[in-house]
């Protein structure tokens, strides 16, 4: 999870509860006006800024903001504000990219190479509070040609490189004159994708209309509202009201709704797993058998089975199953007998009450989790019974992130990860040393040299067999010397309103709901009837 996701999610905890149950999401609501030109979504959280330049968007399918490239339904990436796919040179070093012609920002301005320039110069700014900067690391130079076209310099080839360039484009004639940190940009974005923000209540809702200059075409659905409720039950109650046109919801409660013929639920597959961080700093998690006997502790299966009502799978590591970056051998079993065997032979024994000792120190650490997130309670509670039965003592608390925050280099958190498009995309940010304590970015402050070279080659590489290789490596790794304590990748489930045919979803990353669900192409949604 980025460091804005976690901030927007800390926002929405903290303020939507309060008002939720008692806001109408829009003027009218969902059974108002036309029936399909006018959609309100429930979500459980908000981010905290609107401005690409300091992280949103940044994978992708924002309705305020294009890319130069974007993904279809399955991932594949297709040309957005560039004309074609990028031109590739000099072994990988170049990337060229040709504008579409007559785009213009929703503010009637046209779009040139400069505002692409203005964009990726922004970002890679130091002085810039983007979180995400690493993930552009090979960028050398960034250049305007003529008005149309946009040229990469890379330090080094990198082969996800294209699909990067989904990063949305902002206006330099507006944004260039704020502080990219503190402006009004941020809370008052002005872009080229199909919609324009027209208000935003926060931890209530933002609303949306459709960009009469949008150069895709003007969307069915003129009036688009996102409800930030972060209560599971409210959202689901009000869904079923009819307050709500979809909502995300978990798995058990858009169970609830099976049977009922005016709304259909959607299932997206993802590479968002709920972990433990297991800091380094504190003197039992920092334990490398602790570790270990953690990571043979846990039932996964049963996480999935009786947490995600099977909507998910058992995480062996940070790329799910199906992945075909994963490597098959690294798939294990709970053990028990084995995770006791290996605190035995590092000096943890059992005390009377059970819980183990080293050298007069109770195994026993404090794994704080989100307050308001069911799933994640229920992931942390499992987490802690299944510890318990080798010997550690895990105390689950709850709280928001701004308690949460200050304590991640000592404590446990039960966190959400994953990225989609590039093994590199999440890994990185999660494992490499370089990242240890950035904000939300390696929360273990995990430091492991063999990961680190497994990381740094799969950056680098060009031979999808030399990448595979080195991410290969890198799981078997984390199986010897785990950071974190994996636990499930999370199928994200939808119920909608069934008034519009043909939707899909899209294989997701850790954030969705926003941008994501099958409302990512909300902007071509055609009524049913």
């Amino acid at each position: 999870m980025t460091t804005r996701g976690i901030r927007g999610a800390a926002v929405a905890l903290a303020t939507a509860g309060a008002v939720a149950a008692c806001s109408a999401p829009g003027d009218g609501g969902a059974d108002s006006g036309a029936p399909a030109e006018s959609v309100v979504i429930g979500v459980p959280s908000e981010p905290d800024t609107l401005s690409p330049l300091l992280g949103y968007g940044k994978d992708g399918n924002s309705k305020i903001f294009d890319g130069l490239l974007a993904r279809d339904a399955g991932l594949e990436l297709r040309p957005a504000l560039a004309k074609a796919l990028p031109e590739v040179t000099d072994g990988g070093r170049t990337y060229t990219y040709t504008l579409r012609d007559g785009v213009k920002f929703s503010d009637g301005e046209p779009l040139t190479a400069d505002d692409v320039v203005f964009t990726y110069r922004t970002v890679l700014d130091e002085k810039t509070n983007n979180t995400a900067r690493s993930e552009l690391d090979a960028v050398k130079d960034v250049r305007a040609e003529g008005d149309d076209k946009v040229v990469f310099t890379l330090d080094h080839p990198y082969a996800a490189f294209a699909a990067r360039t989904v990063l949305p484009i902002v206006p330099e004639h507006v944004a260039g004159g704020q502080d990219p940190n503190t402006g009004s940009f941020n809370t008052e974005p002005i872009g080229t994708g199909p919609y324009v923000l027209t208000g935003w209540s926060k931890g209530e809702k933002l609303t949306f209309k459709a960009n009469p200059h949008y150069w895709g075409g003007v969307p069915e659905v003129k009036k688009l509202t996102m409800a930030i409720i972060a209560d599971d039950d409210v959202r689901a109650t009000r869904l079923r009201s009819g307050d709500l046109d979809g909502a995300t919801l978990p798995p058990s409660l858009a169970a609830t709704f099976k049977g009922d013929d005016d709304r259909k639920t959607y299932r997206a597959t993802s590479y968002d797993f709920r972990a433990v961080t297991l800091p380094t700093g504190n003197p039992v998690t920092g334990d490398t058998a602790v570790r270990r006997a953690l990571d043979l502790a846990v039932d996964r299966r049963a996480m999935v089975d009786k947490i995600l009502d099977g909507a998910g799978r058992p995480a062996y590591g940070p790329l799910p199953l199906d992945d075909p970056w994963f490597a098959k051998d690294v798939e294990r079993p709970q053990d028990l007998t084995k995770a006791r065997n290996i605190l035995d032979e590092a000096g943890w024994k059992p005390g009377g009450d059970g819980i183990r000792a080293k050298d007069g120190r109770p195994a026993r650490f404090t794994l704080y989790y989100p307050s308001g997130d069911k799933v994640r309670q229920d992931h942390a509670l499992a987490y802690a019974s299944d510890a318990k039965k080798a010997g550690i003592d895990v105390r689950v608390e709850s709280a928001t992130w701004e308690v949460i925050e200050p304590r991640m280099k000592q404590d446990a958190v039960l966190a959400g990860f994953g990225s989609t498009g590039d093994p590199d995309f999440g890994l990185y940010t999660l494992l490499h040393s370089s990242l240890a304590g950035d904000g939300f970015n390696n929360m273990a402050r995990y430091d492991n040299p063999a990961v680190d070279r497994a990381l740094d080659t799969g950056r680098r590489g060009q031979d999808p067999e030399d990448r595979r290789a080195a991410y290969h490596d890198l799981q078997r790794e984390l199986v010897k010397n785990p950071g974190y304590t994996f636990l499930t990748h999370i199928d994200h489930v939808y119920v909608l309103a069934d008034r519009w045919k043909d939707l899909t979803t899209q294989t997701e990353p850790h954030e969705h709901g926003f941008a994501s669900g099958p409302w990512w192409n909300v902007e071509d949604w055609q009524p049913s009837t």
